[in-house]
């Protein structure tokens, strides 16, 4: 028997909110130090701090996702400035109540407050999926941005859990 396997590396769209916290943090930097080099030594223990800060929050501002399907499960991780690795999700899609396009009828039933992850580029115009599924004792609605072949592979798996209309 041969397996159900798909790999995909969707890459987030940078948005406004990205742009203003990545060039904040490299703004306030800059004048902590130069506050501190002209005004007060003091203020370079804050320069620190933002730039500590900085190491960790700016990589998160740029992210990839990378899927993983594998005989019915589907593993998320995210790739922060192409280094660092974490991984996000791991779920049996078996398991979900629906897997569905965005916009498909199917999910005006699950029109109610779940908490959504939102794991794809964030780009409308792309073809994007909601996985409804219990996660953590609560449902959730996963977004996720499959390829053709990676969604035909997830409909094989669980044909009657799986709409791609």
């Amino acid at each position: 028997m041969s397996d159900l396997y798909s790999e995909l590396l969707v890459k987030k769209e940078p948005t406004a909110k990205d742009s203003i916290v990545k060039y904040g943090m490299i703004v306030l930097t800059v004048l902590a130090v130069g506050a501190g080099l002209f005004i007060s030594p003091i203020l370079l223990l804050v320069a620190v701090a933002l730039g500590v800060a900085s190491y960790f929050v700016i990589p998160r501002t740029d992210l990839e996702y990378e899927y993983l399907f594998v005989n019915g499960e589907f593993d998320i991780d995210m790739v922060m400035s192409k280094s660092k690795r974490k991984k996000v999700m791991s779920m049996n899609l078996r398991e979900a109540d629906l897997v569905a396009p965005l916009d498909s009828h199917r999910m005006d039933y699950y029109t109610s407050r779940l908490k959504t992850l939102d794991y794809s580029s964030g780009n409308q115009q792309h073809r994007r999926f909601a996985v409804i599924i219990k996660s953590g004792g609560e449902n959730c609605k996963i977004i996720i941005e499959p390829d053709e072949q990676m969604a035909q592979a997830i409909k094989n798996s669980a044909p009657s859990k799986v709409f791609l209309d």
